[in-house]
């Protein structure tokens, strides 16, 4: 009898593109919209909060890879079902050579426009002066935080992937898994191996053969069905050290591109970039 497969870590990222949070359990929101985009679904929390520019557009690990520096905090009940926030409850932001920064989880006052992220562009709430100096002395250049507005905004998946599904400020879905043993056997083709966190899933699962998440149709965990909808084209974030926020030059990039790039992998397809 095959062995089910075991969920070995759960992480929740509140600001894209900042360091995760590791947590024994987690909420998945399932939130009804409107007829053409059905439900936002997604990790409590997770992705959030945005860092832009002076233009309201998205900083990323990809322009600014200080922000796998920033490190978040929430109160331990935030991942419990149906907790409220209240005027006591923050998220709490550490980075090196900066004070602890506290935001307010209850729903800010403040509205930024002109947001804007990849397709997307839309409101969002603006955390305010404090989070802006905050992130701006951290950065080096003007920046604000943000927060996704999710009574009024909306911000579909791909519709040829998951039509009918949305999600915060994620890329493109709401939820990425990866498996140990994926891991495993790319590092053992790397000069140095790279921990997880260079690929930032959600949901890191052991007890299946490499690469065997290719094939997941569906995935259930207790009563959620979770939907294989496509593998995850890679940027330039597996390449930062995440724990000094300095990015490297090829690895694991480089070793990807020889037996995980689309060309290999689906050579009769269009091209995406190199894929986990």
């Amino acid at each position: 009898m095959e062995e089910a497969l075991k969920i070995q870590s759960l992480v929740i990222y509140p600001i894209k593109s900042c360091r995760g949070i590791s947590v024994t359990q987690a909420t998945v929101t399932h939130t009804v919209k409107h007829k053409s985009v059905e439900t936002d679904v997604g990790f409590q929390w997770d992705r959030y909060w945005l860092v832009v520019n002076y233009k309201g557009r998205a900083y990323t690990q990809r322009v600014e890879p200080k922000l796998a520096l920033v490190e978040s905090e929430l109160p331990k009940e935030a991942f419990l079902e149906d907790w409220e926030p209240t005027k006591d409850s923050f998220l709490v932001l550490n980075a090196p050579g900066m004070s602890p920064l506290k935001i307010p989880l209850t729903k800010p006052s403040s509205v930024a426009e002109g947001v804007s992220m990849w397709e997307w562009s839309g409101s969002a709430f603006d955390e305010g002066e404090e989070a802006a100096k905050w992130f701006s002395d951290f950065l080096g250049k003007q920046s604000r935080l943000v927060r996704f507005k999710k009574d009024t905004e909306t911000r579909p998946s791909p519709p040829e992937f998951a039509a009918g599904y949305s999600t915060t400020f994620a890329d493109m879905f709401p939820f990425l898994f990866a498996s140990q043993a994926s891991l495993d056997q790319l590092n053992t083709l790397l000069p140095e191996p790279v921990p997880i966190n260079r690929f930032r899933p959600n949901i890191l699962v052991d007890n299946c053969d490499p690469f065997g998440e290719d094939l997941w149709d569906e995935i259930k965990i207790n009563d959620l069905v979770f939907q294989g909808v496509r593998l995850c084209s890679r940027c330039k974030v597996p390449t930062v050290n995440q724990e000094t926020g300095v990015p490297g030059a090829a690895e694991p990039t480089e070793t990807l591109m020889k037996f995980r790039s689309d060309n290999v992998l689906m050579p009769d397809k269009k091209p995406r970039g190199f894929l986990w």
